[in-house]
C-alpha cells in the first residue's frame, strides 16, 4: 500500500500538484515511517513549493533514516540553498560527496556557491547602481515626458537593461548627459539643479565633483514649463517592455532545437544513426534545456552499438536533469538506458546496479524484467565459473568418507559442494540422496533423485535410488515403477540382482498392505492415485482391458507398445490387474 501511495506521489509529483503530492508522501510515511525514500520525495514536493523550511525537515529526518544514501544530502543542500543558507548548503553538498561523487552533487554544489558569490555581489553593488535595480524603473521612466523619447532609442534602450542587469556599470553613467537625466527621474531629483554657468565650480547636493558630467560648452536649455492639461492628456512613449531580449533569443534557440530534434528522429526511424547523432547534439548545443535532446541521442548512440557513448551521453543527461529539475520519469528513463547499455557490454554487476537505480526513481516493468534478466544471467554465468570437475571429484569424494563414517550432516555438505563444483554429475545427487535418506529428509532425497535421473536417464543407481526412497516412503506403487525403470536402464544387466530384491521387497510390502483387500477397495485406494485414474478414463485401455478378460494372451501383444506397456504396468502395480 506504502508503496502504491509512492507511485501516486511520484505522479502528482510529475503534474506539479506539490500539496496532493504532500498528502500521499505523508499518507505512505504513516505506513512505512522507515523508508527513507518517502521523506525524500516529500522534501523534493516541499522545495518544490518553496517550503525550506519543511524541505529541510524531511531532509534531515531521510539521512537520520539513511546516512549513506548521498541523494539525502542533495534534498538537504537545495532547502538551504533555497532557505538563503548558503554556507550550510555548501556543508551539505560536500558530506555527500564523501559518501558519493554524484553529478547531482557536483552541480548542486556548484550551484550553491554560484549564488553565494552573486549575493555578496549584489550587497557590494551600492549607491547609485541601486537606483537600476528600481522594478519600476522603465514605468517611472515612459512616464515622465524628459525621459520618454529616450526609450525610443534602442541602443540607449539596451544600455539601461546593461545596468539593470549590472549595477556595477552604473559607475559609466555621467558620461552620457541623457543617463544623467534618467537618474534625476529615477531619484526624483529635478535635473535643471544639475545645468551651471561655464566655469561655475557649484555642484548639486549629493553629487562628487569627479561623477558630474562634463561641461557643455553651450548654456543649457532652460526648462520647459509644466504642461497645463492633464497629466492623462500627456503623450507618453510605449513603456519598454520588462522581459529581455534574451527571452526572445532563448525563443528562437529552442525553436531551432527541436527542429534539429524532429530531423533527429526522422533519421533515427530510417536508422540513419550517424544523421540522427548529429542532429540530437546540435539541438542540446543550441537549447541545452530539455533532457529528451540527450536521451534520444544516446538511442542513437546504443543504435549503432556505441555502448560507451550512451552511457556518457545518459550521465550527461541525469546530471543536467537534477539541475534542471526535470521529471523523474527522465531520470528513471536515462538510468535504465545505462544499465541497457552495460547489459550488451555483458558487464551485468553495473546493469544490474543502474537498473535498479532506475527502478528507485521509477518502476516500469520493462526495466524490471531487464533487471530480472539481467540477475539471472548473472547467476548462470557464477555457476558456470564456479564448475571445476577435478575439485567436484574431490568433493564428493570427502563426502562418501563422511557417509561411512556416520556424519551424514556433513556429508551432505560435501555432496552439495560436488553439485555445485559439476551439475553434469548424476553420482552427486544420488549420494546425496541417499545421506538425506539416513537423516529422514525423505522429500529432498526424493528430489535429488529424481535429479540425477533428469541428469542423466539412464543412470540405473538413480532409478534405484528413487525406488528405494519411494519404498521408504509406503509409497509402493511408484516405487514398483521406479524399479522397473530401473531395470529398463539396466541394458547390461549389471544391477540385475539388486533390482530384483529391491522388486520382491515391493511386492512383499505390496502384499501385507493389500491382504484381505476386495477387488472394490483396491480399485478405491488405486483410484485415489490421479495417474491411476487418468489411465483407466482411458478409452483405449479400457477397450484392451475388456478384450483381455476374453483373451489374455491378447494382452501381451498389446504390451509391445511401450506407450500401453507403461499404462499396463501402472495398473499391475496399483493391484487393478492381477497377475498370477
Amino acid at each position: 500500500m506504502a508503496d502504491l501511495l509512492k507511485q501516486q506521489g511520484n505522479k502528482a509529483f510529475a503534474e506539479k500538484q506539490w500539496d496532493t503530492a504532500i498528502d500521499l508522501f505523508t499518507q505512505a510515511i504513516a505506513l512505512d515511517p522507515t523508508n527513507h525514500v518517502l521523506y525524500s520525495n516529500r522534501s523534493g514536493a516541499y522545495a518544490a513549493k518553496k517550503d525550506w523550511d519543511n524541505a529541510l525537515v524531511d531532509a534531515d529526518k531521510c539521512i537520520s533514516i539513511s546516512p549513506n544514501w548521498s541523494k539525502g544530502y542533495a534534498r538537504k543542500g537545495a532547502a538551504l540553498h533555497g532557505g538563503h543558507k548558503y554556507d550550510e548548503a555548501i556543508a551539505a553538498y560536500e558530506e555527500g560527496l564523501k559518501i558519493e561523487d554524484s553529478p547531482g552533487l557536483r552541480k548542486g554544489l556548484q550551484e550553491v556557491q554560484q549564488a553565494k558569490e552573486a549575493e555578496a555581489a549584489d550587497e557590494g553593488a551600492a549607491g547609485i547602481g541601486k537606483i537600476f535595480r528600481d522594478p519600476g524603473m522603465w514605468a517611472k521612466l515612459a512616464a515622465n515626458p524628459k525621459t520618454a523619447p529616450l526609450l525610443n532609442d534602442p541602443s540607449f534602450a539596451a544600455q539601461l537593461r546593461m545596468m539593470q542587469a549590472n549595477p556595477q556599470l552604473a559607475g559609466n553613467a555621467f558620461n552620457d548627459p541623457r543617463m544623467i537625466t534618467v537618474l534625476g527621474v529615477l531619484m526624483g531629483i529635478d535635473m535643471q539643479a544639475f545645468a551651471r554657468e561655464e566655469g561655475s565650480d557649484e555642484l548639486p547636493p549629493g553629487l562628487k565633483k569627479e561623477d558630474a558630467p562634463a561641461p557643455s560648452s553651450s548654456k543649457p536649455t532652460p526648462t520647459p514649463p509644466k504642461p497645463s492639461q492633464p497629466a492623462a492628456d500627456v503623450k507618453m512613449a510605449d513603456p519598454e517592455p520588462e522581459e529581455p531580449e534574451e527571452e526572445d533569443e532563448e525563443a528562437i534557440a529552442k525553436k531551432s532545437a527541436l527542429a534539429e530534434k524532429a530531423k533527429g528522429n526522422d533519421s533515427y526511424k530510417k536508422r540513419e544513426f550517424d544523421a540522427a547523432i548529429e542532429s540530437f547534439k546540435k539541438a542540446w548545443e543550441l537549447w541545452p534545456k530539455d533532457i529528451t535532446f540527450l536521451t534520444n541521442l544516446a538511442a542513437a548512440q546504443f543504435e549503432k552499438g556505441d555502448y560507451d557513448g550512451a552511457i556518457a551521453t545518459c550521465e550527461t543527461a541525469v546530471e543536467e536533469a537534477r539541475s534542471l529539475r526535470a521529471d523523474f520519469k527522465l531520470i528513471a528513463k536515462a538510468l535504465g538506458r545505462i544499465g541497457t547499455s552495460y547489459f550488451k557490454k555483458e558487464d551485468y554487476d553495473n546493469a544490474i546496479k543502474y537498473f535498479q537505480k532506475s527502478l528507485t526513481e521509477h518502476r516500469t516493468p520493462d526495466i524490471l524484467n531487464k533487471l530480472r534478466e539481467a540477475e539471472k544471467i548473472k547467476k548462470e554465468s557464477e555457476i558456470r565459473a564456479y564448475i571445476n570437475p577435478e575439485l567436484a571429484e574431490k568433493a564428493r569424494e570427502e563426502g562418501n568418507a563422511k557417509f561411512k563414517a556416520g556424519l551424514f550432516a556433513d556429508s551432505v555438505a560435501h555432496y552439495t559442494e560436488a553439485i555445485k563444483r559439476d551439475p553434469s554429475d548424476p553420482r552427486a545427487y544420488n549420494n546425496r540422496a541417499a545421506a538425506y535418506t539416513k537423516l529422514a529428509a525423505l522429500p529432498e532425497a526424493l528430489k535429488d533423485a529424481e535429479e540425477a535421473i533428469k541428469v542423466d536417464p539412464s543412470f540405473v543407481k538413480g532409478h534405484i535410488r528413487k525406488s528405494l526412497v519411494l519404498h521408504s516412503m509406503r509409497e509402493y506403487t511408484k516405487a514398483m515403477e521406479a524399479a522397473q525403470a530401473a531395470q529398463d536402464a539396466d541394458v547390461d544387466k549389471k544391477h540385475a540382482r539388486e533390482i530384483d530384491d529391491q522388486m520382491q521387497k515391493i511386492s512383499l510390502a505390496m502384499y501385507t498392505q493389500r491382504a484381505g483387500e476386495t477387488e472394490e477397495e483396491t480399485l478405491q485406494r488405486a483410484m485415489r492415485d490421479p495417474e491411476v485414474a487418468s489411465i483407466m478414463q482411458d478409452p483405449v485401455i479400457n477397450q484392451i482391458l475388456q478384450q483381455a478378460q476374453q483373451n489374455p494372451a491378447a494382452l501381451a501383444d498389446h504390451m509391445k507398445n511401450p506407450v500401453v506397456n507403461a499404462k499396463i504396468r501402472k495398473l499391475i502395480a496399483a493391484g487393478i490387474i492381477r497377475t498370477r
